[in-house]
């Protein structure tokens, strides 16, 4: 049985993340390591470069097609990787 003030493993993770204000980094690199799980595996491998910086994802994606459909997604990936987070840490994406 837990005391009043245990914490379990991933909230005292979560605490020591925003005592030490890192947790947006933290967050922006699960992203990137993350981006197949977001827009599939086809996408992800045509996505030669990603990267977070202000509240935007910048991408460079090596296929037209796959531009295209990525902007057509567009607002269904920033709500995915902003409920994800549990925070705004996207809020627009622009394409390289």
């Amino acid at each position: 049985m837990r005391k009043a003030n245990d914490k379990s493993i991933k909230e005292a993770i979560e605490q020591m993340l925003n005592v030490y204000k890192i947790k947006r980094r933290f967050d922006e690199t699960h992203v990137v390591a993350n981006w197949s799980d977001i827009v599939g595996k086809p996408m992800a491998n045509r996505t030669k470069e990603l990267f977070i910086r202000d509240r935007k994802l910048f991408l460079r994606i090596e296929s037209s097609v796959v531009k295209n459909e990525l902007v057509n997604m567009r607002s269904q990936i920033i709500a995915k990787i902003n409920d994800e987070a549990h925070t705004v840490l996207v809020e627009e994406i622009v394409f390289l």
